[in-house]
């Protein structure tokens, strides 16, 4: 009997123990006894308990002791709130399963747990829609969080680390001797060595002092290593770097298709270092020729090297407010794989040629020897196409034609999307600008453009004609998919915006994307847009790589890959493998069959890492707009009300700062409170508060700990009772 039938034996050996109609209660030291369980074997016995536990085949009773588990026991991931309260997600369940703060137990945002249902008439929520059931944590089965980040905070003979994550409500204790030399106000990583119980906190060991809290670029690195990110390069890594050459050498332009001839331009922001794009354009006859060259990153980092594992670990670049964190090593990122002006560089093209409508009617991969011309950014574009400024047209004169080209082909490419309902939600990004000591100066939003709308265009149908070209050759692949939204989630939308006088048509159940991408043309500069807007971008499920090629909801597309940024995404890089391989005839059975093994581990893994740093990011972005508020506690400002909850209602300023005006923060026994309308603020003597609706607030407190901003009413907002414009 080998291994895996002797564990089995043992798994089916506990339950039908448990399952005897003469069993009582015991708990895992009786269980081990009577089954004669050595204590070498504990830890495999654990194991055969949480499988049992993971299937919902045993449970525990009030006494902690496993008994044979009952209908009302389902097993799910642990939700937490900052409020101390949760929601089990179970898999087929409609409803999420509250959980009360004091039933959370020892769980941990994350956990695999299982739930004891109370409510029996709620477990119909399998089925059918009702209010969220309720239920009790009775067991951890898989642990999420296994370190924390947090601030320390010293006594004589121990001390105890606050986390940054609100969500976690218990201080971790740390014995003296496992501080590591912390002191008060250290951000620390922390790890669990135990969880805690009812009577006692988690206790864990530092193994990292990231620095002073109120040192420069604590806050950043806190986020990071609490997001688990990959921030240095092993020593392996960067001597496989280190054996890469700087420039391209002689041998490796054998073979390739020589390009350097044509007129070719990168388009970035103006800090940009890893440009891992250019362009080329021209027309023949009617027919548009578009050239999108990509960076031959596989060139320089091989399958399994060091370079390749680590990239896989990462994922992707992580793009924060004063750093950038890269999927591969500067020499790479900002070297030999970048396209800088005036090098020779190794590039993966795909030629295509595109008729009046935006119709791909040929393209050709190739790969490529470049040279780009020129290094443009954004603005210089966009002051060509949009404004023909004299001063840059005259800079650039050689290449206006080209720009104005590119403009004409991308008009097309977006109204043939357009046309076929691709949803555009055109939410303004922040940018953060720092001093050279990294403090924040200002935070204004970051509009799109329409020279950054132009290369949007180009690697769209990039992506697109790639992903359908491999479709066809029924190759393994990594496709970039967007499922159908759930119709339960568009329903809700519809009835919401309902109350503004907007409507979905259509059937809920197989919703187009065409009636979103309606909506949110009906909504554009509505005082509701942005309200409206993010909630249909919420009632979407979110993008993830998949080898099956399951269609873009978002752009209305049945082929959809992400081809364009092998330097800072590890799918694109692993795509060109296959691509190379196909284009020199290497793809044999033997490959075939490797790439059908690794593909969906490649594909989960980068979706989570891409979740991981889009967490991040956000993070990081929220303490950089707390921090550079701070400033103006007590100023007032002009803003718009973004958002509402039961606590108050959300105002976002002109330079995307957003703070809520809680309930709680305003007088009502000074000012009349008259009604509510569509769940908002009633108003206050007669100033009603409504989406959309500009508002004078006082900024009250900052708080970094919180990542929150409170704003009070300003002081143009109240009219007392009995006031002459009162009583107007």
């Amino acid at each position: 009997m080998d291994k895996e039938e002797l564990y089995e034996q043992r798994k089916n050996r506990v339950e039908e123990l448990i399952y005897d109609k003469n069993y009582k209660p015991m708990n895992e030291k009786e269980l081990m006894d009577i089954m004669q369980v050595p204590k070498e074997d504990k830890a495999e016995f654990m194991n055969i308990i949480n499988e049992l536990m993971a299937e919902c085949k045993i449970t525990l009773n009030g006494k902690k002791k496993f008994k044979k588990a009952g209908t009302n026991i389902v097993c799910g991931t642990f939700m937490a709130t900052t409020r101390g309260f949760g929601f089990v997600k179970v898999e087929g369940m409609k409803n999420d399963i509250f959980i009360s703060a004091s039933d959370v137990n020892d769980a941990f945002a994350g956990d695999t747990v299982q739930v004891r249902i109370d409510d029996n008439s709620t477990i119909n929520s399998f089925t059918h829609e009702s209010k969220n059931p309720e239920g009790v944590i009775v067991y951890v089965i898989k642990r999420n969080v296994t370190q924390i980040v947090g601030m320390y905070q010293a006594s004589r003979d121990f001390g105890f680390v606050v986390p940054d994550d609100k969500k976690i409500k218990s201080d971790i204790y740390i014995p003296k001797k496992k501080s590591k030399g912390a002191v008060n106000g250290h951000k620390v990583v922390v790890e669990i060595t135990s969880y805690g119980d009812d009577n006692s906190n988690p206790e864990g060991v530092i193994t990292e002092i990231i620095g002073h809290a109120n040192d420069p670029g604590v806050d950043v690195m806190s986020v990071v290593r609490a997001c688990g990110i990959p921030y240095e390069f092993p020593d392996e890594v960067m001597e496989e770097v280190e054996s890469i050459p700087e420039v391209v050498l002689e041998e490796e332009k054998t073979g390739r298709e020589d390009i350097r001839n044509l007129p070719t331009v990168t388009i970035d922001g103006e800090d940009a270092k890893d440009l891992d794009d250019a362009i080329t354009i021209s027309r023949d006859g009617e027919f548009y020729i578009l050239g999108v060259h990509i960076a031959d990153v596989t060139h320089y980092v091989k399958e399994n090297s060091p370079l390749d594992k680590e990239a896989l670990k990462r994922g992707t670049s992580v793009y924060l407010a004063d750093r950038v964190i890269p999927q591969l090593p500067h020499a790479l990122s900002n070297g030999i794989c970048s396209l800088n002006a005036g090098t020779d560089r190794l590039a993966l093209s795909c030629f295509m040629k595109i008729d009046k409508k935006g119709v791909v009617v040929d393209h050709r991969i190739s790969e490529t020897l470049i040279n780009v011309d020129r290094r443009m950014t954004y603005t210089d574009v966009n002051k060509i196409v949009e404004f023909d400024d004299p001063d840059t047209c005259k800079k650039y004169e050689d290449f206006v034609g080209m720009f104005k080209l590119m403009q004409e082909l991308a008009l097309i490419l977006r109204t043939k999307r357009k046309k076929r309902g691709s949803i555009d939600f055109d939410f303004p990004e922040t940018k953060i600008s720092l001093d050279e000591k990294g403090k924040i100066v200002d935070i204004q939003p970051y509009e799109r453009n329409k020279a950054t709308r132009i290369i949007e265009d180009f690697m769209l149908i990039a992506n697109e004609t790639i992903a359908e070209d491999f479709f066809w050759k029924e190759t393994p692949f990594v496709y970039r998919t967007h499922e159908n939204p759930d119709s339960e989630k568009i329903l809700k939308l519809s009835i919401f915006i309902n109350n503004f006088g907007y409507a979905i048509k259509g059937d809920k159940e197989e919703i187009h994307p065409k009636e979103l991408q309606k909506l949110i043309e009906k909504i554009e500069g509505t005082p509701e847009e942005m309200l409206i807007s993010r909630l249909t971008l919420r009632s979407m499920k979110q993008a993830k790589y998949s080898t099956d090629c399951e269609g873009h909801f978002g752009l209305a597309t049945k082929y959809y890959c992400h081809f364009t940024s092998p330097i800072r995404r590890y799918p694109d890089l692993q795509i060109h493998r296959i691509i190379k391989e196909s284009l020199n005839g290497k793809l044999t059975e033997r490959r075939v069959r490797h790439y059908e093994k690794i593909l969906p581990e490649v594909a989960r893994l980068s979706s989570c890492y891409e979740r991981r740093a889009d967490d991040a990011e956000r993070e990081v972005e929220k303490i950089k707009k707390v921090v550079y508020m701070k400033q103006f506690i007590g100023q007032e400002f002009d803003g718009v009300i973004s958002g509402v909850n039961s606590f108050g209602f959300f105002v976002e300023l002109p330079n995307t700062v957003e703070g809520m005006v809680r309930i709680d923060n305003i007088d009502w026994d000074q000012y009349e409170f008259v009604e509510e309308k569509y769940m908002l603020m009633g108003t206050v003597s007669h100033r009603q508060f409504t989406l959309g609706q500009k508002i004078s607030v006082k900024l009250l407190e900052a708080d970094v700990a919180l990542r929150q901003i409170t704003f009070g009413l300003g002081s143009k907002e109240f009219l007392k009772k009995g006031s002459e414009e009162d009583n107007e």
